[in-house]
């Protein structure tokens, strides 16, 4: 049987249909088991499996399946391992989006396999390709498209990236969002950004960019008449990063009210977020940067500095444990607690399952980005590592 992500990339839950299901490590017979029964399978599957596999684990990952990350990262600094490595095998825990851009990125025979099918990301699904063309093709009416440069998140489908390949333009992570902005400003007058509104946003307006400026596109609105995304063409010959209506579903939920309360609680907090939380959140903020800046700015800061952490709460939660014995206070932004659901769908259990599969030659939910959708793909992803 083949699952279909979306129409450009295909996931095999079973690599050979043909086996039969009473030798086949069925999921069900995982999903049964208490999480703490699978930690010695899972290393004795890692120590059968040895240099074939690699295991990469993202940030925002639950303690029960990081622990056995062969690497740590944010999206930019798991897609470079994921470039370099060797590995026939890539076992990616995060979504589905990074083992997209891993499989774009790998070598020849590498495969890369997502534990559990189901890790999507809500604002990756934001933009659809044909809501994408949609918007170029108006974009095209109005003559604007041959001086305007798409960019992507890298939280994004591979169908998407491919278009910005396609289009002259490239991928960005939340670590190098300027640079490639500064890349593709010295390539057009205008940048489509796509599909994260508050990072566009926060880092266009660390570069000088207005707010009037950075128009925001709507895929819903209807287009009738002067009516374009929402938008009169006046404004989108105006703009210089027409934005794209999209977000993440847990960094939007950080409010401005919210670190007002932080800081009357805790005076002399430093309040550090994430560039994907909204403008107002940001401009109150002491610092923001990628996942992987927010570590080092911890890391970095004297003991017994305090600091309230606007991003995933998995994240935020293992900061404060590693610090602790330095003297560091570090506690969410939103004590209601953000969490990424997509993110922690990916069990002990099927990261054991995908394991003990492949130890008996199998590959289950193998992610597999179509030909055609790969090479333009990997050019926008490529453009990226150029771009730093």
């Amino acid at each position: 049987m083949t699952l279909i992500l979306d129409e450009h990339t295909a996931a095999s839950p079973q690599a050979d249909s043909t086996l039969s299901t009473e030798n086949a490590c069925a999921l069900e017979n995982y999903l049964v088991l208490p999480d703490n029964s699978m930690d010695a399978r899972i290393a004795a599957a890692r120590a059968q499996l040895g240099t074939t596999t690699v295991l990469l684990g993202h940030h925002y990952q639950r303690d029960e399946v990081i622990r056995f990350a062969d690497y740590t990262g944010d999206s930019y600094k798991l897609s470079k391992i994921a470039a370099q490595t060797d590995a026939k095998y890539i076992i990616f825990c995060g979504v589905h989006f990074m083992a997209e851009s891993a499989d774009v990125l790998g070598r020849p025979g590498q495969q890369v396999i997502l534990p559990d099918l189901n890790a999507g990301c809500s604002m990756a699904d934001m933009a659809e390709i044909s809501q994408v063309e949609a918007c170029w093709e108006v974009l095209t009416h109005l003559g604007l498209d041959a001086e305007t440069i798409p960019l992507t998140y890298i939280n994004s489908t591979a169908a998407i990236k491919a278009f910005c390949g396609q289009h002259g333009g490239l991928v960005c992570t939340s670590s190098n969002a300027r640079t490639t902005l500064e890349w593709a400003f010295a390539r057009g007058k205008r940048v489509l950004f796509l599909p994260d509104q508050h990072l566009g946003r926060n880092t266009g307006y660390a570069m000088g960019i207005p707010l009037e400026q950075m128009p925001v596109w709507d895929p819903w609105a209807v287009q009738l008449g002067a009516n374009y995304g929402g938008q009169r063409k006046e404004s989108l010959a105006a703009s210089r990063i027409l934005l794209w209506k999209g977000h993440c579903a847990v960094h939007q939920r950080f409010l401005p009210g919210h670190v007002d309360q932080v800081r009357a609680k805790y005076p002399g907090i430093q309040v550090i977020v994430h560039p994907e939380c909204r403008w107002e959140v940001c401009q109150k903020a002491d610092a923001l940067g990628s996942t992987e800046r927010l570590i080092k700015i911890v890391e970095d800061a004297p003991a017994g500095s305090m600091f309230a952490v606007g991003t995933e709460i998995h994240l935020v939660n293992r900061l404060a444990r590693r610090f602790a014995p330095e003297g560091k206070k570090i506690i969410t932004l939103d004590d209601t607690g953000c969490l990424c659901t997509t993110m922690y769908r990916i069990s002990p259990q099927h990261l054991c399952w995908a394991l003990e599969n492949l130890v008996e030659g199998r590959v289950v939910n193998r992610i597999q980005v179509r030909e055609t959708v790969k090479h333009w793909a990997k050019v926008a992803l490529d453009r990226m590592m150029e771009a730093g």
